[in-house]
């Protein structure tokens, strides 16, 4: 495995979770995948081997001293789109990053909003079919307008592949505000073995075999690029961040 410096990707996983003044725990196996505004995030249960949660959006900055970040959910397993989701980074001496926030508890009846501490370690990329030192990373969106809307939402860095998928219901509420019906998250997370290829880690979800598989992606080549449209498994989607990185 390795990472390259000049890279605007990001892989992470998270450590642990806090509901301040609880202690910290991780009960989850979770990858997020970050390139230029754009992120997606799958967190499974270790105990289950279910989705505890799926996430996707866009990645916004809002100031850098400190470092406090905004998270849109277009794609949310909790049904959870409109939830205020920031928080603060602060790193820590062992070069991690400690996230302060509050969000919805879904734990606990009536899901309410508590203080809680997520501690974040960036991962070196995995490599993949490109060999050492090199790699393609994109992030891709697919979505259809109107009342029922199926989102789609597909991240490579490298030898590290995640795909989400999610039904939803929109429709005016009686403040004719879009209120979204989130059905269950589908989900696919691949991994690149040099002996054997794309790896299938995860497959979760009843919708599962509608996401691609990077076994028939293939590498991102071609007509992959920033607004472009490309079809994968029989569905559109567009490109909302490339990037390639060559050895030196």
């Amino acid at each position: 495995m390795t990472s390259q410096s000049n890279s605007s990707s990001s892989l992470s996983t998270r450590i642990s979770l806090r509901w301040l003044p609880d202690p910290a725990f991780e009960n989850t196996d979770t990858i997020v995948l970050s390139l230029l505004g754009w992120y997606v995030d799958l967190r499974v249960d270790k105990s289950t081997g279910e989705i505890d949660w799926a996430i996707a959006g866009q990645r916004i900055v809002e100031s850098q001293e400190p470092l406090r970040v905004l998270f849109t959910h277009a794609i949310d397993s909790h049904n959870a789109f409109e939830a205020v989701d920031c928080g603060t980074f602060t790193p820590l001496p062992n070069g991690d990053d400690l996230e302060i926030g509050s969000m919805p508890r879904w734990d606990l009846p009536g899901k309410p909003v508590r203080e809680y501490e997520e501690v974040w370690r960036e991962l070196p990329f995995r490599e993949g079919p490109e060999g050492p030192g090199r790699g393609v990373s994109w992030r891709g969106r697919s979505g259809r307008d109107g009342s029922t809307v199926t989102r789609m939402f597909i991240g490579r860095i490298w030898g590290t592949y995640v795909a989400l998928r999610q039904e939803q219901m929109h429709y005016s509420g009686d403040s004719k505000a879009v209120v979204k019906d989130g059905r269950e998250a589908s989900a696919r997370r691949e991994e690149w073995d040099s002996a054997t290829g794309w790896q299938a880690k995860y497959v979760l979800g009843p919708d599962v075999d509608k996401l691609p598989s990077m076994t028939t992606i293939g590498t991102g080549d071609g007509d992959w690029s920033i607004g472009r449209e490309v079809v994968l498994s029989g569905q559109a989607y567009i490109v909302r961040a490339f990037e390639r990185i060559e050895q030196e």
